[in-house]
């Protein structure tokens, strides 16, 4: 890649995700002891923040309203939670057992979004929010509704817990590996074939975009990715319940999606990670009686996001003071222009048919203003 090219502002999720992760690893391998509370929030915000990139590549990109996401997590949840299970009296609970078991939770959840997504991507809007929301509800109830011996029924199902110490480093590796998947397909045609269906779907087709093709492919994506953090969330956690994966965590993973901005990677994990931090907090603080007021906080403070976000009058506040200008302010290059020295406007570079010296001697009066003796009209 040539340097000219390189943008920093494609790579600055990568750069500060990578890290912080290295330096809470270094911190943990090396004796440092971080709480077993935080380990466990690391956890939870590397799993909402696959759940909101992965989502926001159908919402944000391709324009379609999915309502079905935390269905497709479920089902990535119990798959791996039962193949870890029957295999670590084999191979033990490391990370062979783990990547076997990551393997098969997105492969199942990949063909379910290509099960649900053939029929399902063929309606638009309103449908195609209520089918999906139709899956993930019909995923949840054969979970609850399964035997103690397959899946746990309504109790749940009991899983191996992974090492805390090692699991939130895994979990945010696979951050960058579906970062670096859902970019990269983003700024590739097959992305802007996407982002032409989410503009002008009848353009786009007429066109020559498949485009039952490309919403099928994002669909898919989306689901396997969410089969991902489903397996995550497996290990953990010692039991999968089917209730975690209902109506209204679907919402929350939208509400991450639509608050970090529709098609804003940046903005989604940004998101994710502060909702995922608020719900922890709340729960933390508010215990008791007070456990209450843990929605009610919680709402007021999305509704209070989402009017400095969006309030006309706050507008000009927040163009001069976000990320982005922070960013080129810290990132700015400041030159003296007299060291510039492979400026191609210079008057020793610029070919010209006559000198400078020429040009500064040229005689500015007008011919009908000059006498007899070419002096100008003066003595």
């Amino acid at each position: 890649m040539k340097l000219g090219k390189f943008k920093i502002n494609h790579y600055i999720n990568y750069i500060v995700i990578g890290v912080l992760t290295a330096v809470l690893a270094v911190m943990t391998l090396t004796g440092g002891r971080l709480d077993s509370s935080l380990l466990f929030l690391l956890e939870k915000v590397a799993i909402s923040i696959i759940l909101a990139v992965s989502l926001s590549l159908v919402v944000g990109f391709l324009g379609e309203l999915s309502l079905g996401h935390a269905g497709f997590m479920c089902v990535g949840a119990y798959i791996s939670g039962k193949v870890a299970s029957l295999l670590v009296a084999s191979l033990g609970n490391g990370i062979l057992t783990f990547l076997i078991s990551l393997l098969v939770g997105a492969a199942v959840a990949a063909l379910c979004g290509i099960i649900i997504g053939i029929p399902a991507l063929r309606l638009r809007g309103d449908y195609l929010a209520i089918v999906t929301l139709a899956f993930g509800e019909i995923v949840k109830s054969i979970f609850q509704n399964t035997s103690d011996e397959t899946f746990g029924g309504a109790l749940g199902l009991n899983t191996p817990r992974f090492d805390k110490k090692y699991l939130f480093i895994i979990a945010f590796v696979l951050v960058l590996i579906t970062l670096a998947v859902v970019q990269n397909f983003i700024r590739s045609k097959h992305g802007r074939a996407v982002t032409a269906i989410r503009d002008n779907e009848i353009a786009a087709k007429a066109s020559g975009i498949n485009v039952t093709k490309y919403k099928l492919l994002a669909f898919t994506m989306s689901a396997t990715f969410a089969g991902i953090a489903g397996v995550l969330y497996s290990y953990s956690n010692y039991t999968v319940q089917s209730a975690k994966f209902g109506y209204n965590y679907s919402i929350e993973i939208l509400v991450m999606v639509v608050l970090g901005g529709m098609g804003n990677i940046n903005g989604s994990i940004i998101a994710a990670t502060l909702i995922t931090f608020l719900n922890t907090k709340l729960a933390t603080v508010l215990t008791g009686d007070l456990a209450v007021l843990q929605n009610l906080l919680y709402a007021l403070i999305l509704i209070l996001i989402v009017i400095y976000n969006n309030a006309p009058a706050l507008k000009s506040f927040r163009d001069r003071y976000n990320l982005n200008v922070l960013l080129k302010k810290l990132l700015r290059h400041k030159s003296d222009p007299a060291s510039v020295e492979d400026d191609a406007a210079k008057w020793d570079v610029v070919p010209t048919k006559i000198e400078m010296n020429e040009v500064l001697s040229i005689d500015m009066v007008p011919p009908e203003m000059k006498d007899n003796t070419g002096n100008g009209g003066k003595d």
